[in-house]
């Protein structure tokens, strides 16, 4: 056995540590069980140094008579940059109002990690797609943990396991053994004809829209389709949000769209702010309680079964997933209590319908903003021998080659979720050689991430046909996760693509989209997420089409 000594880079000797190893050590393992002592994420990473020299070879290292130095990537040490502040508010006025503006100004000044402080609430940023796969991954280092001044904190909703629970949480471990079945691409691909019925019951109002010349306001008319699609899939509800132009949104919609507005202005904030017993905190705790009240009640009359399923048969068989959760059990009989899935349908609701309205939303953006892309689209439509009578399925959809790279490019210019966080389990060495101590709170910045220039080529143009190159099918790991990633990443993606891409076809098809004002399109700071504010446009109905320009290709003859 072999005994040297170490210390970091950065720091004195003194802070040195003892560590014995085999005399039969690989070089690896000799990076593994310092990384080990050390709380070093990567042991990839470490590297040794003694009199200014670097050591590459076990040999080397044992060679040593003074203490060794550790460095991480080649550098020493660091605590992690950001900007002063303020006393008490700390950089809140260097972030809000335009936290997407600001937090790019922050990544050009300090690189691709930095903290700022809000209140006293201290969260770390990254913009590095290796650092947020680190942050995603749960492991002794980090996990979805929520503790004060994590952004989703204020919403105090630990019952509902599958995005408000810690994942070491009973609360976590049942919904997501429970749940993921009834989202996958199976048991999605069955409620393709309730999304396609969602966007033509809509045709009535913009026919109106276009008859009268009107522009409208893009984003609260997908949030009609989109909460409409997600009614429909959780209670097998009608909102009738198109028996009408002026049609109001259901009660309990603009509930959970008040509670998404509500808790990023709270958290906005701080965590001290969460308890005060008044103002907007106050209102999101009695709205959240109202909403829980309004889906108990809602739930009661929304299953249609009488049997009781497997986990995947129930998936495939429910009518909405109030239906499959009441029919639902798993291998030992097991089944999901009231108490267990009504919150958790609180943030599929809320977050499904929401996230969807503001995808769509941007998509129509893409649209209107960027020439010759709406009439490809619509091309790809005719010569899949699209028609006012298609049925849409989802391996229909799934066959729009150009309609997926343009949504592909539409989330990473537009992703709507932008601070998807975890939390440090320890004290640790990130790659870099930055600190990050135990309980701090991390966020994959997926805007910055999608548009990081030393990832992508002219990070800012629009450009769909990027994901045919090379360069992107290479990219690096993490460099696009508009759904996040890891255990906890976003269940509802299946159903949230089926959908844009069958409302947007149906939508596209019967329309053609204009910009009706001019000027810079305005996102809400004070929402949880990025959806457009004062996006105008005109649906002109099309009584004319393109010719079929190709025959269709059958991917199972050809």
């Amino acid at each position: 056995m072999i005994s040297s000594s170490f210390h970091l880079l950065g720091e004195q000797p003194s802070t040195s540590r003892q560590i014995t190893f085999p005399s039969d050590f690989s070089f690896a393992d000799l990076q593994e069980l310092v990384a080990s002592h050390f709380a070093i994420v990567d042991s990839n990473d470490v590297g040794f140094i003694h009199q200014n020299i670097e050591l590459t070879s076990v040999n080397e290292v044992r060679a040593a008579t003074d203490p060794v130095a550790i460095s991480i990537s080649g550098k020493s040490v660091r605590d992690i940059p950001g900007p002063g502040g303020l006393p008490f508010v700390g950089s809140f006025f260097e972030v809000y109002p335009d936290h997407l503006g600001n937090h790019q100004r922050l990544f050009n000044k300090y690189g691709s990690l930095f903290v700022t402080t809000n209140m006293g609430s201290r969260i770390h940023h990254t913009n590095d797609p290796r650092l947020a796969n680190l942050f995603f991954t749960e492991s002794p280092f980090f996990s979805k943990k929520i503790i004060p001044n994590h952004p989703i904190h204020p919403l105090g909703m630990p019952e509902a396991g599958l995005f408000f629970g810690d994942t070491d949480s009973e609360a976590w471990r049942i919904t997501h053994k429970f749940l993921p079945p009834a989202l996958g691409p199976k048991a999605v691909r069955h409620y393709a004809p309730a999304m396609q019925k969602t966007a033509e019951e809509s045709f009535n109002v913009f026919d109106k829209l276009d008859q009268d010349g009107e522009a409208w306001n893009v984003f609260p008319y997908m949030m009609k389709i989109g909460s409409q699609a997600v009614g429909r899939l959780v209670f097998g509800m009608d909102f009738n949000h198109f028996a009408s132009v002026d049609a109001p949104l259901h009660e309990f919609v603009l509930k959970l769209a008040h509670n998404v507005e509500l808790s990023k202005r709270v958290s906005s904030f701080g965590s001290w702010y969460a308890n005060m017993p008044f103002g907007d905190p106050k209102k999101l705790r009695d709205n959240m309680h109202e909403i829980q009240r309004m889906i108990f009640e809602t739930s009661k009359n929304a299953s249609t079964g009488i049997e009781d399923l497997n986990l995947q048969d129930a998936a495939l068989q429910s009518q909405n997933l109030v239906d499959y959760c009441l029919r639902a059990r798993d291998l030992k009989g097991n089944r999901l209590t009231w108490d267990q899935f009504v919150p958790a349908l609180v943030v599929l609701t809320g977050a499904g319908f929401v996230t969807s309205a503001a995808l769509l939303s941007w998509m129509i953006y893409a649209l209107v903003t960027n020439e010759g892309v709406q009439e490809r689209l619509l091309q790809e439509l005719i010569d899949h021998d699209w028609d006012d009578n298609i049925q849409v399925t989802g391996d229909l959809v799934n066959e729009l080659k150009f309609l997926n790279n343009f949504i592909k490019e539409t989330q990473r210019t537009h992703n709507p979720s932008f601070q998807p966080a975890r939390t440090a389990l320890v004290d640790m060495i990130l790659p870099g050689g930055y600190r990050l101590a135990k309980d701090s709170i991390v966020v994959a910045d997926l805007h910055h991430i999608h548009k990081n220039p030393h990832i992508w080529d002219n990070a800012e143009k629009f450009d769909p046909d990027r994901w045919d190159t090379e360069k992107v099918k290479n990219r690096p790991a993490g460099s696009y996760q508009p759904f996040a990633s890891g255990p906890r990443s976003c269940i509802g993606f299946n159903f949230a693509l089926q959908e844009v891409k069958i409302v947007l076809s149906k939508l596209l098809y019967r329309y053609r989209f204009s910009l009706a004002e001019t000027g810079t399109v305005e996102y809400n700071p004070y929402y949880l997420l990025i959806k457009p504010s004062n996006l105008y446009v005109r649906a002109e109905r099309r009584f004319k089409w393109p010719q079929k320009t190709c025959a269709r290709t059958d991917p199972l003859t050809d």
